[in-house]
């Protein structure tokens, strides 16, 4: 029989688990194709270890109806050592047989998780801004030993004792035919409890890996230094605790029940499995007696009978590992077919000496709905039912989203930008201006786009930006946001992600421009300082010179800052001034700005306003409107002279 036909029957049979059908199965074995040689090398030795096994019983058979009766020590001295050879041979295949089955294993978890984690980090920001970070991990790991382990459990158990029980039975029949169909009767009850017990093993494993998705979010995100800090803060570790205890609770419960469910179903199986036996030796007993068969072929058939209801027995069990296992190449497949809609046009090329120049033309834009970003089994990871957000403060593609507010999209659908038109040279300081949730940060990560425009084009020197592929488009582009984020690893690390190749000099040069690296050098390993997760171990104004320096390694043509000094103390702003000064030299700026240095200093000013322009022009001509710039420079203006 064909592995998928096994599989087939094993997986839907007439009584199909809920989610679990054939194209999961097909999917499954398609995954495959890279391991069929040594699948088919596998199934190979299953068959010649079956073949080996079998020796054994039919040595005894004439141990006790040839070498004893006729007392022929030779023919037993032979047979000793058939006996011998066959376990030994048996146990060299079955040597083999593990390394492949590691190696088929092993690479499975391998091109799933590659496979698993490019399609992810490919996704757009919106993705990332609706899924819960703990189930994505929850997928990247359990899920995917989880799907290995049903392919492997299919291989060593259903295929090998599928193979063992054809051979047994040819055997059987070549002693006894009689007693062989006598031993079949009792198959259906090895069939069809394995169906009722399958579907809900595959019902309660669902729930768990539910369950543990939303165990990891909460890890993932009260024991980062933000999450611990906040829970601290508000006096909730111990409401944080009793949660966590009730999930895990049902999570243990699930465990018992799913642990009894299976016992109760192999000792049924066992029990079902010797009472044929017992009718085997009954029978075969009297037969034995009346002459119609030899003691020696009573003896084979005893030990043969044995070989056909413990795969039976494992195989109604591997019915239910497998279609539990199966759920969790059912939960990777949902991942790997959400549909990416930020992707290079199929003719899409490169963009080289790019100068700069920026374009809007009639932009509109919507933020797409939890439904179009994410799943919902991964946007509820949490068990809390969160409404839907815009972008918050994350990173895709290595480039760093500027935020107002975090979570600061609106809760219900709407239209966030509507009809922008700008032209922006090349080598200008844009200052983009305008109240909380105007759209500010939202026309600004447009331009490395991380989200796509809904309406209207956006061109940087006259191309379309989705003409060009997205590697290139980012690299012509530097950001530095509000909260920059750092990696727990080294600052060198930290400033090498925006160029992998940049030599220890040019790592030097850029954190002394940006007026960082006094500070680096004071630290106890410099460059190779572990600054710790997020950068905590920083100031925010270090954070910002060292997001500045890392912007200047990377040396785009566009830069996208978002300055965030209105916190910051005097001398850090300061610093950061003049590491801003260097950063946007001969570069194309575009600046949500909080400091009236730069908004002043502005070639252009655009002021924002329930997603469109209201006013743009020079600091000069926008004072002399009197209109909504004016009302917010007096704002920053009363805000400078109270600091």
């Amino acid at each position: 029989m064909h592995p998928m036909q096994v599989l087939h029957s094993m997986s839907s049979g007439g009584d199909t688990p809920k989610g679990i059908d054939r194209t999961t199965v097909k999917r499954v074995w398609g995954f495959s194709k890279p391991y069929r040689t040594m699948v088919i090398g596998f199934i190979a030795l299953i068959i010649v270890g079956s073949i080996i096994a079998i020796i054994p019983t039919f040595a005894f058979r004439d141990i006790i109806d040839v070498a004893i009766v006729e007392g022929n020590t030779g023919r037993l001295n032979w047979l000793g050592l058939a006996v011998v050879l066959s376990a030994i041979g048996a146990a060299a295949v079955s040597m083999v047989e593990r390394w492949l089955s590691s190696r088929i294993g092993e690479g499975i978890i391998y091109d799933l998780r590659d496979k698993l984690f490019r399609h992810v980090q490919g996704m757009p920001l919106g993705f990332f801004t609706q899924t819960q970070t703990g189930a994505l991990i929850s997928r990247l790991n359990n899920d995917v030993i989880g799907a290995q382990r049903a392919f492997t459990t299919f291989l060593s158990t259903v295929i090998g004792n599928v193979i063992n029980l054809g051979i047994t039975l040819v055997a059987m029949f070549a002693l006894e035919w009689r007693l062989t169909l006598l031993s079949l009767i009792i198959l259906p009850f090895f069939l069809i409890p394995s169906r009722r017990v399958g579907a809900q093993m595959a019902d309660i494993t669902r729930e768990s890996m539910s369950l543990n998705a939303s165990m990891n979010t909460t890890m993932t995100e009260r024991f980062n230094v933000s999450g611990a800090m906040l829970v601290k803060l508000f006096g909730r570790p111990q409401s944080e605790a009793d949660e966590f205890s009730d999930r895990a609770a049902r999570v243990r419960d699930i465990g018992i029940r799913s642990a009894m469910l299976a016992r109760v179903f192999m000792t049924a199986m066992t029990l079902v499995g010797a009472l044929g036996t017992a009718a085997i030796y009954w029978i075969g007993g009297r037969m034995a007696i009346n002459g119609t068969i030899s003691v020696g072929d009573l003896a084979a058939l005893s030990l043969l009978v044995v070989r056909v209801y413990l795969p039976l027995t494992a195989l109604s069990n591997a019915r239910v590992d497998v279609t539990s296992a199966l759920v969790s190449f059912e939960r990777v497949f949902e991942i790997i077919d959400m549909e990416n809609p930020i992707q290079d046009a199929p003719d899409a090329t490169d963009f080289s000496a790019v100068s700069g120049r920026i374009r809007f033309d009639g932009v509109r834009f919507t933020y797409p709905g939890a439904n179009e970003s994410t799943l919902a089994s991964l946007e509820e990871g949490s068990g809390r039912r969160m409404p839907s957000r815009g972008p918050g403060k994350h990173m895709s593609a290595g480039i760093t989203p500027v935020t107002e507010t975090a979570n600061a999209a609106p809760i219900e659908e709407r239209e966030v930008l509507k009809g922008i038109d700008l032209d922006i040279e090349a080598g200008q300081l844009v200052a983009i201006v305008g109240p909380s949730g105007a759209g500010k940060s939202t026309l600004l990560n447009l331009v490395p786009r991380l989200y796509d425009v809904t309406g209207g084009t956006l061109e940087i020197d006259g191309r379309d930006i989705r003409t060009v592929t997205q590697e290139s488009l980012r690299q012509a582009i530097g950001v530095v946001n509000q909260d920059p984020h750092m990696f727990h690893d080294t600052v060198g690390a930290n400033l090498r992600y925006a160029n992998p190749d940049a030599t220890d000099e040019q790592l030097i040069a850029a954190a002394k421009a940006a007026r960082i690296f006094d500070v680096i050098d004071a630290l106890p390993e410099g460059f190779d300082t572990v600054v710790g997760e997020r950068g905590y171990r920083l100031s925010g104004g270090e954070k910002q010179r060292l997001a500045i320096a890392r912007m200047l390694l990377k040396d785009p043509s566009i830069v996208i800052l978002d300055e965030a000094t209105s916190h910051l103390d005097t001398e850090n702003e300061h610093l950061i001034q003049q590491a801003l000064e260097e950063a946007l030299k001969g570069r194309t700026s575009l600046v949500i700005a909080h400091r009236l240095s730069t908004i002043t200093s502005a070639d252009q000013i655009i002021v924002v306003d329930d997603g469109v322009v209201v006013e743009r022009g020079t600091h000069e001509e926008l004072r002399k409107l009197g209109g909504l710039y004016d009302s917010l420079y007096e704002n920053l203006l009363r805000v400078d002279v109270t600091a």
